[in-house]
């Protein structure tokens, strides 16, 4: 029958979940890299004009925005799972 047949449900999610958070991982470097800050180069070495951060995410900028803290939310709750897990 092969190792893979006597597997609980416990030894598929320990084999499964590093897949799953290299996964989520990935997407949330991307939607950290897609969302745009608002800021000019010069905002990253401290000469950032205060009204530049302060403006109304509208449409994808939103959807990003959200898509971003719902994968982060999924990639600290696979590491707890992985952690208790272990």
């Amino acid at each position: 029958m092969g190792q893979y047949a006597i597997l609980s449900p416990m030894g598929f999610l320990q084999g499964v979940l590093p897949y799953i958070q290299i996964g989520l991982s990935v997407l949330l470097i991307v939607a950290i890299v897609l969302q745009r800050t608002g800021a000019s180069l010069g905002g990253a070495f401290g000469a950032d004009n205060f009204s530049s951060g302060f403006h109304t995410r509208r449409g994808l900028e939103k959807t990003l925005f959200y898509a971003t803290i719902v994968l982060g939310i999924l990639f600290a709750f696979s590491a707890l799972i992985n952690l208790l897990l272990s």
